[in-house]
């Protein structure tokens, strides 16, 4: 029997999401794409996940797109094609509990791409990241031209994007696009020691809220942002958690977060 090309488990809080083509260096194709948004949505949708992990299975994260003989992922497309540049729905961000990209070995082309959308990154000192598109005559995908240059600045964004160059996952540290770098083995490791303190420590409904915030935010003014945050102060104050969390941190222990996602979201969209 074929192995799922993804798979999800979920303990205490934390659901990992694995992708799982280890033989073909978790290279994306259709299959997995779908598998990876029914994940996503699963995650989304389930009140018991406050944290999600996404990882390769093997020693690479994501190798990009298939390109196995008889393959053509850059064949001919048109509009009436329905052709998706960013074919994961929802995105990472959209997804109403924060994302751990845990990127274990190479991320390349959408397999980076996919790793920007996510909130947090812990990368293997020694990785190769890389959006490559350019150097196979198409583009960037997945909205990795409006993430990258928000990371790491335009200058460093074009060295990617446009000069298709390789950077390690010790240098995406250095440039803000990770926020650690790790001995590969341990990648998995440390990115559930930070799932389980946000599950533990973060009330989920002011995490979902706080991520709404900083993403929408990009596209923002401060007035914007500054509205979005007084919203959700009026959704939050005097609510359960927020009396559990002073009462918490003055008693010096472990807040019993009672707030769930998507139970208690007050809107009508993400």
């Amino acid at each position: 029997m074929r192995a799922d090309p993804v798979q999800i488990a979920v303990a205490d809080g934390v659901a990992v999401i694995t992708l799982n083509r280890p033989e073909k260096r978790n290279a994306v194709n259709g299959e997995m794409i779908a598998a990876l948004c029914g994940a996503y949505a699963a995650c989304d949708a389930d009140n018991d996940v406050r944290v999600v992990v996404l990882t390769g299975a093997g020693s690479a994260f994501c190798a990009g797109a298939d390109l196995s003989p008889g393959r053509s992922p850059f064949g001919a497309v048109s509009d009436d094609d329905g052709f998706k540049s960013s074919p994961v729905r929802p995105r990472a961000w959209e997804v109403r509990k924060p994302v751990i990209a845990a990127i274990n070995g190479a991320a390349i082309g959408i397999g980076l791409s996919l790793a920007l959308q996510a909130d947090l990154r812990i990368v293997a000192t020694d990785a190769r990241l890389a959006v490559l598109q350019t150097r196979r005559g198409v583009v960037p995908d997945a909205q990795s031209h409006w993430v990258l240059p928000r990371l790491v600045g335009t200058a460093r964004a074009a060295e990617l994007l446009i000069a298709g160059r390789a950077i390690t996952g010790a240098q995406a540290a250095l440039w803000g696009l990770a926020n650690e770098a790790v001995v590969a083995d341990t990648v998995l490791a440390v990115a559930m020691a930070w799932a389980t303190d946000i599950a533990v420590n973060v009330s989920p409904l002011s995490a979902a809220m706080s991520k709404r915030i900083m993403w929408r935010g990009l596209a923002e003014g401060p007035e914007g942002v500054d509205t979005m945050e007084r919203d959700a102060h009026i959704v939050l104050m005097g609510r359960p958690d927020a009396i559990e969390g002073g009462r918490a941190f003055a008693e010096k222990r472990q807040p019993a977060w009672t707030s769930s996602v998507p139970a208690d979201w007050p809107y009508t969209e993400v």
